[in-house]
């Protein structure tokens, strides 16, 4: 028969066949006094065999290992890891659909749906209605959480978290008010200074370092920089002159405070 016989009779396409060919995986057999290849049915087995094989999962490589040994031992191990290889995808697939659940268990909540209960309560408790800066605390929140995964999401959770006590939330809430009012203010109001120092009183410890952390330039060797990065950069184009005056001096503050 000729390839094209020999593709309709396997279920490929000729192209197939001369590329199993070209990479030696299909011997190829002598041209015929007539110029053409003449295909036996030990052939289409062998393309069977080789289509079979590929539609496990196989790559190339390990079909050509495989092929090239006689009795099998290579084809049990390469089976085996082959299923190795599937098990652990299928953990990982049954994980996604787990959170897939969590998630759509909480789809009437909008956006607030694709992170965790422990981040929704968290953003929960920073709203404040009218806030134009808790508005931006929670956007960079959420893209923090976002951008660090799952693992770096419940990072954020706990920095979070004492804050959220009430008698600590009211002062934080309070903080974003006074923010707020800074929107018209000049960069030198006298308000600047007082509010950077309450702001620094408010953070934790905890939350200190890690603001202190994101604000290193990695191009400078983890070096403190004053204008910050990218991450205090863009928090600040987001402010009015006023708040970004507060925002430099409240980082100026943690850097004094966790370099003790």
């Amino acid at each position: 028969m000729r390839i094209g016989e020999l593709a309709a009779l396997v279920g490929v396409s000729t192209r197939t066949v001369r590329h199993y060919h070209h990479i030696g995986l299909l011997p190829e057999p002598a041209r015929q006094a007539n110029g053409y290849r003449e295909y036996r049915l030990a052939d289409a087995v062998a393309l069977a065999r080789v289509r079979q094989l590929a539609r496990l999962g196989l790559s190339l490589d390990e079909l050509r290992d495989v092929l090239a040994d006689d009795d099998g031992r290579d084809l049990r191990e390469m089976l085996q890891e082959l299923d190795a290889d599937l098990a652990r995808e299928q953990e990982a697939i049954a994980a996604r659909r787990a959170r897939l659940a969590a998630l759509l268990a909480r789809a009437d909540e909008g956006s607030g749906a694709l992170m965790s209960a422990g981040m929704a309560d968290v953003l929960r408790g920073l709203s404040l209605d009218g806030s134009r800066f808790a508005e931006l605390d929670r956007q960079m929140l959420t893209l923090a959480s976002a951008m660090g995964g799952p693992e770096g999401e419940s990072a954020v959770v706990e920095l979070m978290r004492p804050l959220t006590e009430p008698d600590t939330l009211a002062g934080g809430l309070d903080l974003y008010r006074r923010l707020d009012d800074l929107a018209g203010a000049d960069p030198d109001d006298p308000r600047v200074a007082g509010l950077a120092a309450d702001l620094a009183g408010h953070i934790t410890d905890a939350m200190a370092s890690a603001m202190i952390e994101n604000s290193r330039d990695p191009a400078a060797g983890g070096s403190p920089v004053t204008d910050g990065d990218r991450w205090l950069e863009t928090l600040a184009g987001e402010m009015t002159s006023a708040q970004a005056a507060v925002l430099r001096q409240l980082m100026e503050r943690l850097r004094e405070r966790t370099s003790c």
